[in-house]
């Protein structure tokens, strides 16, 4: 892990407070920026998104998917926690936190769309970071690798029926164009140009030009979410000024479900017996989410200055520090696993 990433939530908070500084003094600037949209799309956002995106799905080799079989256990227990456990898990969150507990605090009329930022953070299961947090805790290359390709072929299907279904549940209305709009251009495009590059690369150079590639772009991913969290601030700056609670109470049912969802991922591998090396990541993976991507679908659906932008930037901002958590929490609990 570089130093860069492994102070995210650093920079994180320092765009913060730059994108609030930038929104009060070049309030015209954003506004043009605003204004530079096509179907709710804005284009600015959307040019940062897929350089944030592209260079992670450069990552994904699709050939793996034939090692699936190799650890269908643990397979298993990932694909169930994150597509039949995590977003609904956190609709209930949302609902009972956001929507009930936590209602008299927050803006009035923005609990509805806190609560559909929440579910598009839950919805999307992380890709790029799995990697780091995999190899922080030394677990099995290969069953992530085939793990996170097997979850971006299926977000692919599965992301704006799952979004719809839940954001039905949680009476946030679904504007279908855009969320199918969302899926074309921040899944479907992006990967099919990640894997013709990916190819492309492959055949003249080989893993090492791949490699080379990377890590150019790997900065540049990086600073593009900056950048779109910078412009995200700009915008929202005003309702964090006045209320900076907004952002510590989006935080309560986003770090419950990864604490949740990695436990259930861990104790369903522990009983069905699957290897720690491969436990180790199933746990991360279940727990982890695809933050790009939903910071992506909040903007398209719901705007820039929406409440749903803002939830999922929280979840930005805490994602290092408590993943980071769990890695150390299943390797210090390794001997506790394997003694079963």
């Amino acid at each position: 892990m570089s130093l860069f990433e492994r102070y995210l939530s650093l920079w994180v908070a320092l765009c913060i407070v730059i994108g609030i500084a930038l929104g009060h003094v070049l309030p015209g600037a954003f506004a043009a920026i605003a204004a530079a949209e096509v179907a709710r799309v804005n284009l600015v956002v959307a040019a940062l998104i897929w350089l944030m995106i592209i260079p992670m799905l450069l990552k994904i080799d699709f050939g793996a998917l034939g090692s699936v079989r190799q650890h269908w256990k643990g397979v298993g227990v990932t694909l169930f926690v994150n597509w039949a456990v995590k977003p609904f898990s956190m609709a209930l969150l949302g609902t009972v936190f956001i929507g009930w507990l936590f209602a008299p605090l927050l803006p009035e009329g923005q609990a509805s769309s806190y609560i559909a930022g929440l579910i598009l953070l839950a919805a999307a299961p992380c890709t790029a970071m799995v990697f780091v947090w995999s190899n922080l805790c030394d677990g099995e290359p290969t069953y992530t690798l085939s793990q996170v390709a097997l979850n971006d072929l299926l977000m692919i299907f599965l992301f704006a029926p799952l979004v719809a279904l839940l954001l039905g549940v949680a009476s946030v209305t679904v504007p279908w164009d855009t969320l199918l709009l969302s899926v074309v251009l921040y899944i479907i495009v992006p990967v099919i140009i990640a894997q013709l590059v990916r190819a492309a690369v492959l055949a003249s150079g080989g893993q090492p030009a791949l490699e080379r590639l990377l890590g150019r772009l790997g900065p540049a991913s990086l600073v593009a979410l900056l950048a779109t969290l910078i412009l995200l601030f700009g915008f929202q700056g005003e309702q964090i000024v006045r209320q900076p609670l907004v952002i510590a109470l989006l935080a309560v049912p986003i770090l419950i479900q990864v604490y949740f969802n990695a436990g259930i991922a861990y104790w369903l591998s522990r009983r069905f017996g699957v290897a720690w090396c491969v436990a180790a990541p199933a746990a991360l993976i279940g727990a982890s989410n695809f933050f790009e991507l939903a910071v992506a679908a909040a903007i398209s659906l719901f705007g820039l200055h929406s409440g749903a932008a803002l939830a999922t930037v929280v979840g930005v901002l805490v994602e290092v520090p408590v993943m980071l958590s769990v890695v150390a929490i299943v390797k210090r609990t390794r001997p506790w696993y394997e003694a079963a």
